[in-house]
């Protein structure tokens, strides 16, 4: 089991950044950089790829409507290069919210523009001429410009003509077809214990279609680790995140961090904190968090807790375990928790 940790990418990421190489020296294999309507991450993972050595540098995740195929595979081609072959490509659909208000995309389509994104940057990897009559169209037809476009392979060659891509997936469709095409899975919000109730029939049927080229599909999740007898507490700083997805990400009806409580079974829990969350208390909202999720979903307790914790994660197959230290010495908490995940 690899350990990653996310960045915290609110207030000034480069300090957040500016770190990673002593987590680096700790034990971190993985870490992954988010955009969520921020800073833009390719910026920062160059930066870190040029103050690390040895850790994978991932983007958890670049949306798949902002950028083109042909961009993003420049992005990650180009990272890959300055990093020596450390990149990692994490893509995802995100969501109304941000794409449409944000960035002033229509949010279509999302399973099949990602299978094609993915399609393509495989392709461009592989220094291809990129051809595509799908949703992207490659090069553009005559009636829809020029008609001047002809296929273009990548001009630079790549580190590696393969990249590990994993996607950013919660409804069933677009677990399946992660499972079925992708190199890995970056689930959010989870809990170990009621995965495969949520998941399980979709994991199982994207990998009855996966293709031998492809490896075991990667699993990358967790949470908050705190290690002590004390430490159950600072459970609470996680309220926040999750009452703003499960109450604040999207409307009511069209929220998939609430489809997902939902599932977990905290029907009663995910109205009342949506409705708190958009009336405006959001205190209150936080409060309904159920602390049976917070447990199960964060690595907070006594050593052998947190012991068992993990185990809980390997047994829902999670290979890459992301935790985010609540400590005053992160790398030593890094460092404790390496020798249990090795």
């Amino acid at each position: 089991m690899k350990l990653s940790m996310q960045l915290v990418y609110a207030g000034n990421p480069r300090e957040s950044a500016d770190q990673v190489s002593d987590l680096e020296k700790a034990g971190l294999d993985t870490v992954w950089v988010a955009e969520p309507y921020g800073f833009d991450a390719p910026t920062l993972m160059g930066y870190l790829a040029a103050k690390t050595e040895t850790i994978e540098i991932a983007a958890g995740i670049l949306n798949i409507y902002s950028r083109t195929p042909g961009a993003l595979l420049q992005t990650v081609a180009g990272l890959d290069n300055v990093s020596g072959g450390r990149a990692v490509l994490g893509l995802g659909a995100s969501g109304p919210q941000v794409i449409e208000g944000f960035h002033g995309v229509p949010y279509d389509k999302p399973l099949a523009r990602t299978r094609e994104v993915v399609e393509i940057i495989r392709m461009g990897l592989r220094r291809e001429a990129l051809v595509s009559d799908g949703l992207y169209k490659l090069p553009l037809p005559a009636g829809q410009g020029t008609g001047l476009g002809k296929p273009l392979k990548l001009l630079n060659k790549p580190e590696r003509s393969e990249v590990p891509i994993f996607i950013a997936a919660l409804g069933p469709k677009s677990v399946q077809a992660t499972a079925e095409y992708a190199d890995g899975w970056l689930p959010f919000l989870f809990h170990p214990e009621k995965a495969h109730t949520v998941w399980g029939d979709a994991l199982a049927a994207g990998r009855a279609e996966r293709p031998d080229t492809l490896g075991p599909l990667e699993i990358s999740a967790g949470g908050m680790v705190a290690i002590g007898e004390d430490v159950k507490g600072l459970l609470d700083f996680m309220r926040p995140m999750y009452a703003l997805y499960v109450g604040g990400m999207g409307a009511r009806g069209k929220n998939f961090y609430n489809d997902l409580a939902c599932q977990y079974g905290y029907e009663k829990e995910a109205k009342e904190i949506q409705d708190l969350y958009l009336d405006g208390h959001k205190r209150d909202a936080e409060a309904k968090v159920p602390l049976e999720w917070l447990e199960a979903g964060n690595l907070v307790g006594p050593a052998s807790y947190v012991q068992e914790r993990i185990a809980a994660f390997r047994e829902a197959g999670v290979t890459n375990l992301q935790v985010s230290p609540a400590s005053d010495d992160p790398a030593g908490t890094i460092t404790q928790v390496k020798e249990w995940v090795s």
